[in-house]
């Protein structure tokens, strides 16, 4: 039976007593749900016709109005056009706090763009690097990503604690990692997931960009196999765009001090390690960061989210970016897996953009002002 896997992400992870999401095609399930009961496994149906839902949620773009930039709608997704043209304009308008630059160009040739946010108040800043949409299906990530820049932008005068992050902080910010895959999303196919280069042998595009960085590369929790959602890729760094954004953290490597990567779902604070059961040796600064971390989102609106080390708290997998990011001496090292648990899947509605982006940015707040204290 050929199905997709949600969570978790390969069939490796699937263990006895823990629920798993499956996507299945329609006629697939004709034959999947008597097999499910001939086997007395449980299951719900959550999303009866995905393809509706899919419409549901993007069907409206073509007839949603181009409002011009200064009116840009935080609380719907945008198109990988729509992202790279609002961040053009920020560079523009706000000078003083945004510079954009790009780190290279991904396997399709379009620029990896990141944006430089903070004061320009000392020749030395320490840095924080947060990514988002790794995974080109999580569209709640690089929702959040630009939540987090308007967040900075709008407050800055008004709050104390953002005018003391961006006076006293760098924040490079990459809204759109996996640009290819996540243009991919919008045009062809919703659930993809890898990046978009192509395999000679196989027929089968993409990498994982999450299990192609150089740490215990393709180990437990990747794949060999050029077509399963897991591929480690040929090497380490294979992907452009990986290989863009690790030259970029290894130059800057003494500056960065926190690592954030944004994705979805599962509602969880992940530190290192995830290739490894083994505690981190700055465990008690990064625990104490997390459990922080997690109160403060959670004050928003109630959302209970798991903290702890990626392959106990999720499951162990290699070469990923947040393992890759603290073996490279940044200290603070979080993957964060957004809302919501299974309900929707991929498909979190555009309604629940504001509170989700609303309570993680609490939480990254938290983790930015724990750095500032210097517990490292």
């Amino acid at each position: 039976l050929q199905v997709d896997m949600w969570q978790p992400s390969s069939t490796f992870h699937i263990v006895e007593g823990t629920v798993t999401d499956v996507r299945v095609p329609q006629n697939t399930s004709r034959s999947l749900l008597p097999y499910l009961q001939q086997a007395n496994i449980q299951y719900t149906i959550l999303i009866s016709d995905l393809q509706k839902a899919i419409e549901n949620q993007t069907g409206l773009r073509s007839h949603r109005n181009r409002r011009s930039l200064s009116e840009y709608n935080y609380e719907v997704y945008h198109s990988l056009e729509e992202i790279q043209s609002w961040m053009h304009h920020l560079n523009k308008t706000h000078s003083d706090l945004v510079h954009m630059f790009s780190v290279g160009k991904s396997y399709e040739g379009r620029p990896l763009f990141v944006l430089k946010l903070g004061k320009t108040s000392r020749p030395y800043k320490k840095a924080v690097w947060i990514d988002c949409g790794i995974h080109a299906r999580e569209w709640i990530g690089p929702a959040f990503c630009q939540w987090f820049v308007k967040e900075a932008l709008q407050t800055y005068q008004t709050d104390p604690v953002m005018r003391k992050m961006l006076t006293q902080l760098y924040f490079y910010i990459m809204p759109v990692f996996n640009v290819d895959g996540y243009h991919f999303t919008w045009t062809n196919d919703r659930f993809w997931r890898k990046t978009r280069s192509k395999n000679t042998r196989f027929r089968c595009h993409g990498v994982d960009a999450n299990r192609n960085w150089k740490v215990k590369w393709c180990d437990e929790g990747a794949s060999f196999h050029p077509c399963d959602d897991t591929y480690c890729g040929p090497f380490p760094e294979s992907e452009p765009e990986v290989k863009a954004v690790a030259h970029f953290l290894r130059k800057h490597r003494k500056q960065v001090k926190a690592y954030l990567s944004f994705h979805a779902y599962a509602q969880m604070l992940l530190y290192p390690y995830s290739y490894k059961y083994a505690t981190i040796p700055n465990f008690s600064c990064v625990e104490s960061a997390a459990y922080n971390a997690v109160n403060a989102l959670q004050s928003a609106y109630g959302v209970r989210y798991r903290y702890g080390p990626a392959s106990s708290t999720l499951y162990v997998s290699s070469g990923s970016s947040m393992d890759w990011a603290y073996k490279n001496g940044i200290p603070y090292a979080f993957a964060f897996e957004l809302r919501d648990t299974g309900h929707f899947g991929f498909l979190l509605p555009e309604t629940l953009i504001k509170p989700t982006c609303t309570e993680t940015m609490l939480a990254v707040k938290n983790i930015t002002l724990h750095l500032l204290k210097k517990c490292y």
